[in-house]
């Protein structure tokens, strides 16, 4: 049985944190590492099929 990599999840909402976490929404939407499916949207995570973000589905995704 081989380990899976933890992979971060990000938040739900940005914290507007000068140096900016390493869970930004807003920055993991720059770099690429959002998961599939969710986007940023004043600086709240959002699906773009329009459903309710949720921690459960959201750590299923990623």
């Amino acid at each position: 049985m081989g380990k899976k990599t933890k992979t971060k999840l990000p938040k739900v909402e940005c914290c507007v944190s000068k140096s900016k976490c390493g869970r930004c929404p807003l920055r993991m939407l720059k770099e690429g590492t959002l998961p599939d499916g969710y986007t940023v949207k004043r600086r709240k995570l959002v699906r773009l099929d329009g459903k309710k973000v949720s921690k459960k589905k959201l750590a299923k995704a990623a």
